[in-house]
C-alpha cells in the first residue's frame, strides 16, 4: 500500500518546458509544452490526491486563458527551482519597415488593441499633448476652455458629451473618429476614456460618443489619443484599423523591433468551487482584463509571482473571491486599474471570508482607471497586511464591508492624480460599513492629492492619511504612524463610534485631526438618509449584529436636537505633532463636541506654535486655544510636551526612554514588523523600490485660467 501511494505521488509530479512536447510523458526528462496538457494529464490520474506541475523557465504565449476548475483542486502550478517562467496573454508583432523619420510600420490583422509593449514596458498611444516623462503626473495635459466655475453646484441641462477646447489646441486631425479623449471631468475623483464622434471646428467642440461621468467643465484636464498626426515622439504608437497598419517609433534605435499586443482578457482563471490550487513563481503579463482571477474559490494561493503590464480601464492584477484564499509575496505593478481586488464573506451573519493579501510589493496602479488602488477590499472578515504600496493615482487601500483587518502596511506617495482621498479610505453610506474593521500598526506617509486651487493645478491638495468618509463608523484605529498629509492625518466625515488610539500623527499641514459632520436639514443628510435607514434595517434584527458597536441606535435617532449627529468617537493616547507654523491641532465642522471624547493625548507644536482648534458651526468659524479647549472638558488629562522621537526628520518615530507618552499609557508600535518581510514566498528580496513621485516630485502648478 505504501509503495502504491508513493508511485501515485511521483506520477502526479509533471513538468512543462518551452521546448517540451505535448506528446511526451510530462516527466522531467520529457516535459510537456503547455500548461493545458499538464492539467489534462493530472485530471486523468490524480484522484483526490492533488499534484504538482513544475514549469521551467522561458516564455509561454498562451493562445487562450488557462482555466482550472473544481476537478483541479489540490494542484500546485509553480516555477521549477529558481527558474522564471513567463506567462504572456499577448502575441508578438514583427516585420517593421521604415515609414518616415524614426517611425516604423508593420502590417497587422486581427482585433484592434489599446496597449502595446516593448521590452517589458507599456508604450504610449500617440497623443496630444505628449506624455512628459520628467513630469509624468502634472505634465502632458490640455485644459478645457472657458471661465472657471466651481465643481458644485449642478447646472441644469449641462451636457456630459462635449468638450470645449482652446484655440491654441486646434489640431489637423483627419481620422478623429478613431481617437479617444482621456479626461478628468468636473470632479477630480477619477477619469473617463471616451471615443470621439465628431469635431465642430468652428465652435471648438469635441463631441463624444457616450457620456463622461460628469460634465467636462472649463479648466478640466485632458488629452486626446490614437491619432497618426500626433505620433511625434519616441515611445509612441498608432494603429490604423482601417488600413491594418501599426505605426511605432521605438524609444531607442531599433530598426526591427518586436512588440507585444494583448490578445487575452484574463491569463489564468480559476472557477467557482475550486479549492487548494496554488499559482507560484511566475511572471504574468500582457492582457486586457484582470490577469489572474480566482472566483469563489477556497484555500487557494497566488504567491511569489510578478504580475505586471496587465489590464485596461477595467483590468486588475489579481481578483480573488471566496474564502481562505491568499495573495502572498507578489510584485504587482503597471496595472490598468487596481492591483488586487478581494471579496468574500457573508454580511447578514458576519461570517468571515478569511481571505488575505499579505507581504506584496504594489506600485504604479491605475494606469488607465484613476480610481485604481493598491488593494480594493470588500465583504466580511478579510485581511490586508505587510504590503508596501506606492505611486497610485488614488488610495493605497479602499475598503467596504465589515470586520476587516488592515495591519503592518507601508503606504507612501499615493493620491498622485486625484483629490478628496486618503492613504486608506472607507465609506459608510449604508450606515453599517465598515463597522468592526481594525486599522492597526501601519505606516502611512506623503499622502499627496492633486487638484485645482485659484486657477492652478497643485499638489499636495485635499488629501488625508486615514479617511473614513460618509458616515463610516465603528472602526478601531490603533498604533498607526501617519506623517505628512495636507488636510490632516485622520479625517472622520460624519463617522460615529470610531476609536482612534495610540497613534503617531506628525506633520499634517493644515491640521492633525479633522472631523466634518452632517446636519439636518442639510444636503448630505438628505442625499443619504434613506440609504442609511435601509442599510441599518437590513441587518439590525439579525443575531450577529446585536452587539456590533453603535448598532443600538437607529440612523434617524442619531440626529441631536441641534441638528448635528457626529457622535461617539474617542481620541485617546495619541501623539500629535504639528510642524507647519500655521497648522492646527484639530478642525471641526458641524460636530457636537461634547458627544465626542478627546483625552490622554500627547500634543506638541514644533517651534512653539499655537496649539489651536478651528470650530465651525454652519458658517460661523471660531478659533479656540488649548486652555479654552481643556476648560470645556476636552483633553483634560492630555499633556503638551516634546514626545522625544528618536529622529523625527528621518521618520524614526520610536520614542526615547523618558518620553512623557509612557506616563499616559502609550504602547510602543512594532515598527520592525511594518512592510514586506523576507519570506520563501516573496517574489523578490531584497525589494528594490521603483522610481516614482518620491524621485520625481509632482510639478503641478500650471495656470489654467486667469
Amino acid at each position: 500500500m505504501m509503495l502504491h501511494a508513493l508511485l501515485v505521488s511521483v506520477a502526479l509530479n509533471l513538468y512543462v518546458a518551452p521546448d517540451g512536447n505535448d506528446a511526451g510523458s510530462g516527466k522531467k526528462a520529457a516535459p510537456f509544452a503547455t500548461l493545458e496538457r499538464a492539467r489534462d494529464e493530472i485530471r486523468k490520474g490524480k484522484g483526490k490526491s492533488g499534484g504538482t506541475v513544475f514549469v521551467r523557465g522561458g516564455t509561454y504565449f498562451l493562445p487562450r486563458t488557462f482555466t482550472l476548475g473544481p476537478e483541479d483542486s489540490g494542484v500546485t502550478y509553480r516555477a521549477f527551482g529558481k527558474e522564471k517562467p513567463v506567462l504572456v496573454g499577448g502575441q508578438p508583432i514583427t516585420g517593421f519597415v521604415p515609414h518616415e523619420g524614426g517611425i516604423l510600420k508593420a502590417p497587422f490583422t486581427g482585433n484592434p488593441f489599446r496597449q502595446l509593449y516593448y521590452k517589458g514596458k507599456r508604450q504610449h498611444v500617440a497623443r496630444y499633448p505628449n506624455f512628459d516623462p520628467q513630469n509624468p503626473y502634472g505634465g502632458g495635459w490640455a485644459y478645457a476652455d472657458g471661465k472657471l466655475i466651481p465643481a458644485d453646484p449642478d447646472i441644469k441641462g449641462e451636457s456630459r458629451k462635449t468638450l470645449h477646447y482652446k484655440a491654441a489646441d486646434e489640431r489637423p486631425w483627419r481620422k478623429f473618429q478613431e481617437a479617444e479623449v482621456f479626461v478628468f471631468a468636473r470632479y477630480n475623483w477619477w477619469n473617463n476614456i471616451v471615443p470621439i464622434v465628431s469635431v465642430d471646428r468652428d465652435k471648438r467642440i469635441i463631441n463624444l460618443t457616450t457620456n463622461a461621468s460628469y460634465a467636462i467643465r472649463p479648466g478640466d484636464r485632458y488629452f486626446v489619443q490614437n491619432l497618426l498626426e500626433e505620433l511625434d515622439a519616441p515611445g509612441e504608437w498608432y494603429l490604423d484599423r482601417e488600413a491594418g497598419t501599426l505605426y511605432f517609433w521605438p524609444p531607442e534605435e531599433d530598426p526591427s523591433p518586436t512588440v507585444y499586443r494583448p490578445v487575452l482578457k484574463t491569463i489564468v482563471e480559476v472557477a467557482k468551487g475550486t479549492s487548494k490550487v496554488t499559482l507560484r513563481g511566475f511572471t504574468i503579463e500582457v492582457c486586457d482584463g484582470t490577469a489572474v482571477v480566482f472566483e469563489e474559490t477556497s484555500e487557494c494561493l497566488v504567491a511569489g509571482n510578478t504580475i505586471r503590464n496587465a489590464g485596461d480601464y477595467k483590468g486588475d492584477g489579481v481578483s480573488v473571491s471566496g474564502k481562505k484564499n491568499g495573495v502572498v509575496g507578489n510584485d504587482i505593478y503597471e496595472i490598468g486599474s487596481s492591483a488586487v481586488s478581494l471579496s468574500g464573506g457573508d454580511r447578514p451573519t458576519l461570517t468571515a471570508a478569511g481571505n488575505y493579501v499579505d507581504n506584496n510589493y504594489i506600485h504604479h496602479t491605475g494606469v488607465f482607471f484613476k480610481q485604481g488602488v493598491g488593494v480594493k477590499m470588500e465583504g466580511v472578515g478579510n485581511r490586508v497586511s505587510r504590503n508596501l504600496i506606492h505611486d497610485a493615482p488614488r488610495m493605497g487601500i479602499h475598503l467596504s464591508g465589515n470586520n476587516h483587518v488592515v495591519e503592518y502596511n507601508h503606504i507612501r506617495h499615493v493620491n498622485l492624480e486625484t483629490a478628496d482621498t486618503g492613504a486608506i479610505y472607507a465609506g459608510g453610506r449604508d450606515f453599517i460599513s465598515p463597522r468592526g474593521t481594525v486599522i492597526r500598526f501601519n505606516f502611512f506617509h506623503d499622502v499627496l492629492g492633486y487638484g485645482r486651487e485659484h486657477g492652478k493645478w497643485v499638489s499636495p491638495h485635499f488629501a488625508w492619511g486615514i479617511y473614513l468618509d460618509d458616515n463610516a463608523s465603528g472602526v478601531d484605529i490603533f498604533g498607526n504612524i501617519l506623517a505628512r498629509a495636507v488636510r490632516g492625518l485622520v479625517h472622520l466625515h460624519n463617522g460615529r463610534d470610531n476609536i482612534v488610539e495610540n497613534n503617531v500623527l506628525v506633520g499634517g499641514k493644515l491640521q492633525q485631526v479633522e472631523l466634518n459632520g452632517w446636519i439636518n436639514p442639510g444636503q448630505y443628510w438628505e442625499w443619504t438618509r434613506d440609504k442609511l435607514v435601509k442599510g441599518y434595517e437590513s441587518v439590525a434584527g439579525l443575531p450577529a449584529w446585536r452587539h456590533v458597536r453603535g448598532m443600538n441606535v437607529h440612523p434617524l435617532a442619531c440626529v441631536l436636537p441641534d441638528g448635528m449627529m457626529q457622535a461617539g468617537n474617542v481620541f485617546r493616547r495619541n501623539i500629535m505633532v504639528a510642524r507647519d507654523p500655521q497648522a492646527r491641532l484639530y478642525r471641526f465642522r458641524d460636530v457636537p463636541i461634547d458627544h465626542n471624547k478627546f483625552d490622554h493625548n500627547l500634543v506638541f507644536h514644533e517651534g512653539g506654535g499655537s496649539l489651536s482648534m478651528e470650530i465651525r458651526r454652519e458658517k460661523v468659524v471660531a478659533r479656540q486655544e488649548w486652555a479654552e479647549w481643556q476648560a470645556r472638558g476636552q483633553d483634560k488629562h492630555s499633556v503638551v510636551a516634546d514626545p522625544m522621537f528618536v529622529d523625527i526628520d528621518k521618520d524614526d518615530f520610536r520614542l526615547r526612554p523618558g518620553s512623557p507618552a509612557f506616563k499616559l499609557g502609550w504602547k510602543p508600535i512594532p515598527v520592525e514588523k511594518i512592510g514586506p518581510q523576507k519570506d520563501p514566498l516573496r517574489a523578490s528580496w531584497p525589494i528594490v523600490e521603483a522610481e516614482g513621485a518620491r524621485e520625481k516630485p509632482l510639478n503641478a502648478a500650471e495656470v489654467v485660467s486667469q
